[in-house]
């Protein structure tokens, strides 16, 4: 039954009227909503938290565009995200909670065909105007025009109408599902008034207007500063009480993190997320930190589950759409032997699309997920149902012998065969390998992994292309495999259909780069979308985890990692921070840091 709980969309009909639309403060069609219609604030907040201060954060992005126009060709400044409201957010506590923010409430119909917002009446830009729904009419429409805004919206998307300067109605072609309301609340609110003389779509380095808690007011090649605007519409509404505490957030350019690690040991940095495991380990035995000063942390976040990275094979490519040719190179990648050389010991492999969450599938099928199943015997691997999906386990040292000596036998049934040191097909062409990545950084575990394929016969290689360059690649699909970043939205509904979907297999820029079309496949994602309960969306996406896996469309590596991090003791933090474990501390569009506060006693003390 649709679990919609306390904050229930209903239709109150009176006599022979048409109705009147009974607004509530938040959706959830998963689960109740954690908070009720009077909540006050979050509980990972503190609503008494102080005001000023400054906070600086390092980063790597260029300061060359400030349109804030989602999936911007040119990438949008850090942080600019800020300075926009959205219409719905989804709570860093709650698996799917979406409550107002531009929003001041929402209905969904009981057919589910139709959702109508509301906008806060005092809700305004920072040049005074109102934001009205005109605004979120050219924001929409915007959106629908670019090729993200097609991933997320055109599969459903029947209409969005103007009602009124505060009401729009959003219709669907079918139902609403969870994750059409999770892409409601995607798309940053942009105003109409100041772009109608503009390009929205062009990069500019002039900030445009905004709505949000955080203004631009100073900016440089390398440098970019935000001040928190006092009269900010949204500041005491429920969401927002106990954040946005900085009278100032500065970014600071570091192009090489040698110099932004160092950046921080003088105190130039106030919080530094680092990525390297080495340096995690042994860069950061400094006075500062053995007095307390220089403090590490790290938090479990949960927001996107499965593969940080994984290696994605191109199914067009003949060679590749051996199930058999996947599988064994998958087999040849030793990831013990790259977490204890390269990891210190600290990855975790992701042996699921949705690892670490409750959606990935261990074992058998259930009763629940053969019963999705069944009807696709026959169009699936058999061992979906007779053989719990597992990948080799070496001892870390040396080559895993076993497993390339099953890799060479998958290759000799698909047809490849090893003469003269080569492995090659009964015409006596080679196979033949490309490795693709845009950061230079992945070749420590990729130039290993070549080796070994080398001792099967592979003639494999890495290529190393600036990332405009891997984008024309990707979006020709030129390429052979390439290492991606293949993290997916808790819970991953949203984007099912964007990575595993046959629709989105040709389309340019879509997020299934393996190009899998897959009617059982697509068949299982339709289910998964459709789940009305948490208990059926597990099962459908357990059945289609069982089905990608075997399918070997992607090598992965290791899970979504804990944010490591180390910062000066000059901050305060909620007592019940930790409960906000589906959102990052800083990248997000609910930050977890926006509820930190600046302590002036701590930072007195806390001075390198």
């Amino acid at each position: 039954m649709l679990a919609i709980a306390a904050a229930a969309m209903a239709w109150t009909i009176a006599g022979s009227e048409a109705g009147r639309i009974d607004y509530q403060h938040g959706v959830s069609l998963l689960h109740p909503l954690k908070y009720g219609p009077d909540f006050t604030h979050f509980e990972y907040a503190n609503p008494n938290a102080p005001k000023g201060g400054r906070l600086v954060l390092s980063t790597v992005m260029r300061i060359d565009n400030f349109s804030g126009q989602q999936g911007a060709r040119v990438p949008n400044a850090p942080g600019l995200g800020q300075t926009y409201d959205r219409l719905l957010v989804r709570t860093g506590d709650e698996l799917s909670g979406l409550y107002g923010w531009l929003a001041d409430g929402i209905a969904l119909a009981p057919d589910r065909k139709t959702v109508h917002l509301r906008l806060h009446a005092q809700a305004r830009w920072h040049d005074g105007v109102p934001l009205t729904t005109r605004d979120v009419k050219f924001t929409m429409d915007e959106v629908l025009a670019s090729v993200n805004g097609r991933v997320y919206f055109d599969s459903w998307l029947e209409s969005v109408e103007v009602v009124n300067a505060r009401e729009l109605v959003v219709r669907h072609r079918n139902v609403f599902t969870n994750s059409n309301l999770i892409a409601l609340m995607w798309f940053r609110i942009r105003p109409a008034h100041y772009w109608a003389s503009r390009d929205p779509s062009a990069p500019t380095r002039v900030p445009p207007v905004a709505s949000g808690p955080y203004r631009v007011v100073d900016f440089a090649s390398g440098f970019l500063r935000f001040e928190r605007v006092e009269d900010y519409w949204g500041r005491d509404i429920p969401i927002n009480k106990g954040r946005f505490n900085f009278d100032e957030i500065r970014y600071d350019v570091y192009r090489d993190a040698t110099v932004a690690r160092e950046g921080l040991r003088k105190g130039l940095i106030d919080i530094y997320f680092e990525g390297d495991i080495g340096h995690w380990a042994s860069s950061y035995d400094v006075p500062a930190a053995r007095a307390g000063k220089l403090l590490r942390d790290t938090r479990a976040v949960r927001k996107f589950i499965g593969p940080h990275v994984a290696i994605t094979l191109n199914t067009d490519l003949e060679r590749l759409q051996d199930v058999r040719v996947r599988e064994a190179l998958t087999l040849a990648l030793d990831f013990e032997w790259q977490n204890r050389v390269l990891h210190h010991g600290s990855q975790t492999r992701a042996t699921s699309y949705f690892a670490n969450s409750m959606f990935a599938a261990t074992g058998l099928p259930s009763a629940a997920e053969r019963e999705l199943l069944e009807p696709l015997r026959g169009r699936i691997p058999e061992r979906v149902f007779t053989e719990p999906f597992q990948l080799p386990v070496s001892s870390g040292v040396g080559f895993d012998r076993s497993a390339l000596v099953r890799a060479r036998s998958l290759l000799a049934e698909a047809g490849w065969q090893v003469r003269e040191g080569r492995l090659v097909n009964s015409a006596g062409s080679p196979f033949e390998l490309e490795l693709l990545t845009d950061d230079p950084a992945e070749q420590r575990f990729l130039l290993p992994y070549v080796d070994t394929l080398r001792l099967l016969g592979v003639n494999a290689r890495v290529r190393v292309m600036d990332t405009v360059a891997t984008t024309n690649f990707l979006r020709r699909r030129e390429f052979e495999a390439f290492v991606r970043s293949h993290e997916i939205l808790n819970p991953p509904i949203g984007e099912l259909h964007n990575y595993f979907g046959s629709a989105s297999a040709d389309m340019p820029g879509g997020g299934n780069r393996a190009g899998i079309r897959d009617s059982a496949v697509d068949a299982l994602i339709e289910v998964a979308t459709r789940a009305s309960t948490i208990e059926d969306l597990v099962a459908a996406c357990r059945a289609l985890d069982r089905v990608l896996l075997w399918g070997f469309y992607h090598i992965p590596l290791g899970a979504a990692d804990a944010e490591r991090f180390l910062y000066w003791d000059k901050f305060g933090r909620p007592e019940h921070e930790a409960v906000a474990r589906y959102e990052y501390l800083t990248q997000s569009s609910l930050r977890v840091i926006d509820s930190w506060w600046f302590d002036a006693e701590k930072a007195r003390r806390a001075r390198p």
